[in-house]
């Protein structure tokens, strides 16, 4: 439950304004209130449960005016206590851990954690709104979630089988050996002769892949059904097909007026240069950060459009005349595909901006 705070506010601070930084955890959140000048007011914890939730928000009421709470984890441990504070018309702005550095001098436990989430938003260092977790973006997070398992268990399945059937007896293995992956799962998930280990073990995996292969079809549907409800346009885009684009809009969330400008949304997918120059040295370099999903989303889509749209393989012909390597065309590929993208995740926005040409990337 919650422990005693170390300090105790007074009574002349109840009209000013203060800003709450939450630790989060699993079990347990630890909360901290500091003034607007600030002063370090309290620190308590709290159950993750709705009447922890509840508990907190009093508590950091009773110092004064809340307007903006620093939340970390909003995407996981936190993301409960984030739609619960945004009910309560709470600003939540997530919150990054402290850098190493900050940890060295300072040290580190849970309300040394939660004060440093509250300074960050006091002093505008932490500006990111959080994804909302509510709504088709949310729902197909959990479902390419599972899809995702399903494939890689399928991938494991398919693999042992094959291992499985060396070690046969040789009139089995040369009978099966010959044949392509489909047919052969649908072979060995008819075998009778399940006496010999190897045999049963044969047709158990059969049996598991062909299970595995009916998740992920029905998984499939559900993913390509809620972006058919959100953005069907989006499924229309050259290259775009139901796995690029729900590793798109989950990246973008529900909630995707967060992003500021296309730039910004490149820089989300990891797809904008990063200024890299000094002195006399003007170069930019790479951006290894962003969502990878995305990037590799964007990656399929251009790798698509290089093999089937005449458009773009003009442009990597003329890039190439100028000079560039097919991998520096793919980068300025993938940038101009995000803008493109970004204008049918944010239609209102795409209304004012018209689309910029192939040969701007």
């Amino acid at each position: 439950m919650t422990q005693a705070t170390p300090h105790q506010h007074r009574d002349s601070c109840q009209g000013e304004d203060v800003v709450v930084g939450v630790d989060t955890h699993k079990d347990v959140h630890v909360a901290a209130v500091i003034s607007r000048l600030g002063e370090r007011l309290a620190h308590q914890s709290f159950p993750a449960t709705a009447a922890g939730y509840r508990q907190l928000l009093n508590w950091a009421r009773s110092f004064g005016v809340l307007r903006r709470a620093g939340v970390e984890c909003t995407g996981s441990y936190g993301a409960a206590l984030s739609r619960f504070l945004r009910r309560e018309g709470i600003q939540v702005i997530e919150v990054n851990q402290p850098d190493r550095a900050m940890r060295r001098k300072q040290g580190k436990n849970d309300a040394v954690d939660a004060d440093a989430a509250a300074r960050a938003v006091l002093s505008g260092r932490a500006i990111t709104m959080p994804k909302t977790g509510e709504g088709p973006a949310a729902d197909m997070r959990v479902l390419r979630l599972a899809k995702d398992s399903a494939v890689k268990a399928r991938t494991q399945a398919v693999n042992q089988l094959k291992a499985v059937l060396v070690g046969t007896d040789p009139e089995l293995r040369e009978s099966l050996s010959s044949l392509s992956s489909s047919v052969l799962i649908v072979r060995c998930a008819e075998l009778t002769h399940v006496e010999d280990p190897a045999v049963f073990t044969l047709r158990l995996l059969a049996r598991r892949i062909q299970q595995l292969t009916q998740e992920v079809k029905e998984l499939t549907q559900r993913i390509a059904g809620c972006i058919r409800v959100f953005r069907p346009e989006l499924l229309e885009v050259i290259g775009v097909g139901p796995d690029s684009a729900a590793a798109l809009l989950i990246a973008a969330g529900d909630n995707p007026d967060r992003l500021a400008s296309e730039a910004s949304f490149a820089a989300l997918c990891g797809v904008s240069p990063v200024e890299q120059s000094s002195g006399k040295t003007q170069r930019r370099r790479l951006n290894r950060g962003g969502n990878r999903q995305a990037n590799a989303a964007l990656y399929r889509i251009v790798i698509t459009r290089l093999r089937r749209d005449q458009r773009t393989r003009a442009y990597l012909e003329r890039r190439t005349k100028d000079g560039k390597s097919k991998r520096e065309i793919i980068r300025c590929l993938k940038r101009y595909v995000a803008r493109e993208i970004y204008r049918h995740i944010q239609p209102a926005t795409a209304a004012s901006t018209p689309p910029a040409p192939l040969d701007a990337t």
